[in-house]
């Protein structure tokens, strides 16, 4: 039966979805009831299994060619659901401690999943619109759930503006594209493809809409705003998950539907790239809040896979799908320490200035945070070092010269800021003497993991990246349309 066959293959957003409706019934009835937060990890945790699973199966569509699964897909899901079982796994302790623990954060983290698994697997423009919406809406209300707070509301208001204005980009784009061409699957598209002016139009703005979500500049002035006033955990949800299913729909999006000989998509995207390493790593350097300083540090991370999706190769693009792995593992864990730090009483520990000396209060915190800031500037060996050196090398093998270059100065200069809260914690006296509270055991636990797999992952990655790299055999266009 072809509907069973089409519940299967998007069996791990089944799952999300249904739960995502359950909690919110639950907390209907028993608001802020205990078995909302078991109930988001046990459907988080079978989602991942299954997604995994699938990476080894075949590769094919469903939903009358709505949706591909296996393959990239699977894998752009896999990130998608541990990058949302990790943060909320680290959530609970965070935000039981500043009072916000609410049953539909965990409702909304669910939706959100489940939006993102539709956008990863989409293979058709009318399933990205309604991945990327479902998405959106939830992290809107996720950005100000810190209620009768100004900086969450205006996180909330500035971010809802902004992703609104960029989907009429996103829309008008598929609305030209689909006058162009008279179909909105992808390839379909790509075989009406031409260079007249309205298959242009209309593929340029669809990429303006990629590029807000991504946090590219010159569309990234939302994502400093809005990661300061959003709850540390959440924060780290928007700049993983959400951002990984945005970057594997733009890779999917450039390999299948947009062919490089109709325009030089390749050069657009690397002024884009450019631009975007320079002004992250640039501004970031001048920031003493932490979470603004993550902030800018994610937009020029954006751009080192941007340079990726630039070299426009089957060794770009699974370099591409190895970094968003990579980011996702650290860039959890060095917001999850900066989580536990916030949550104490005394100091604002969103400045980088209060960390003075917390590296000899809590050894362990300080040792994990030094582990992930390491991995975040790409020094080995931990997997931030591996998922940059991929990219650098399918740049130099695309005969990018000059934009590996870039990237290496730009990964350099980062070396300042993400070292400096190293320096106060450890080489600087403390100014007050603070208590600091003990993290629980699954909070505890779930950092030490992430350490875990950022070093796991940094020396043992051969068999991650030959799994990414037969995804783009001789045959990779099949792989990607899934026949």
């Amino acid at each position: 039966m072809d509907y069973l066959h089409d519940i299967n293959a998007f069996l791990p957003g089944v799952i999300v979805a249904l739960a995502g409706l359950v909690t919110i019934t639950i907390d209907a009835y028993k608001n802020d009831h205990g078995s909302i937060y078991g109930l988001t990890v046990f459907s988080l945790l079978a989602g991942l299994i299954l997604s995994v699973m699938d990476m080894f199966g075949p590769v094919g569509e469903a939903f009358t060619g709505m949706i591909t699964y296996g393959g990239v897909s699977a894998f752009g899901s896999s990130v998608v659901l541990f990058g949302a079982l990790f943060c909320v796994l680290i959530s609970r302790e965070y935000l039981s401690a500043i009072d916000h623990e609410y049953g539909e954060v965990y409702s909304l983290l669910l939706i959100a999943t489940a939006g993102m698994l539709g956008l990863v697997s989409a293979n058709n423009l009318i399933m990205i619109f309604i991945g990327i919406e479902t998405m959106s809406i939830c992290l809107y209300v996720l950005a100000g759930i810190i209620k009768g707070q100004k900086i969450g509301a205006e996180a909330s208001l500035k971010y809802f503006l902004l992703g609104a204005f960029s989907t009429g980009f996103l829309l008008y784009g598929m609305a030209l594209l689909y006058g162009a061409t008279g179909s909105l699957y992808l390839t379909e598209i790509a075989e009406g493809a031409s260079s007249d002016l309205l298959f242009i139009a209309g593929a340029a703005l669809l990429l303006v809409g990629f590029f807000f979500k991504v946090s590219a500049v010159p569309f990234h002035m939302w994502t400093p705003d809005v990661y300061q006033g959003t709850p540390t955990t959440i924060t780290a949800y928007m700049a993983t998950a959400s951002k990984s299913a945005a970057f594997v729909a733009l890779l999917i999006v450039l390999s299948k539907m947009i062919p490089a000989e109709t325009a030089n998509w390749a050069g657009v995207i690397e002024v884009i790239a450019i631009l975007t390493m320079v002004m992250g790593n640039l501004i970031a350097i001048v920031q003493d809040n932490i979470k603004r300083m993550l902030a800018y540090s994610s937009i020029a991370h954006a751009g080192y896979l941007l340079v990726g999706l630039a070299a426009g190769t089957p060794e770009g693009y699974s370099a591409v799908l190895f970094y968003l792995f990579a980011y996702t593992i650290m860039n959890i864990g060095a917001f999850g320490v900066v989580a536990y730090y916030e949550r104490q009483q005394g100091l604002d520990f969103t400045d980088i200035n209060n960390y003075v000396g917390l590296g000899f209060k809590k050894p362990l915190m300080g040792v994990l945070l030094s582990f992930f800031l390491f991995s975040l500037v790409g020094i080995p060996p931990f997997v931030g070092f591996v998922g940059k050196y991929l990219i650098f090398a399918a740049a130099i093998n695309a005969g990018y010269i000059a934009l590996a270059v870039i990237l290496a100065l730009a990964s350099a200069a980062s070396v300042y800021y993400y070292l400096r809260p190293m320096v106060y914690m450890y080489f600087k006296d403390p100014h007050k003497d603070v208590p600091l509270v003990r993290s629980g055991i699954v909070f505890r636990s779930t950092l030490v993991v992430l350490a875990a797999l950022t070093l796991y992952f940094g020396i043992a990655f051969g068999d991650l990246h030959n799994l990414l790299s037969s995804f783009y055999t001789a045959d990779w266009v099949t792989h990607l349309v899934g026949q």
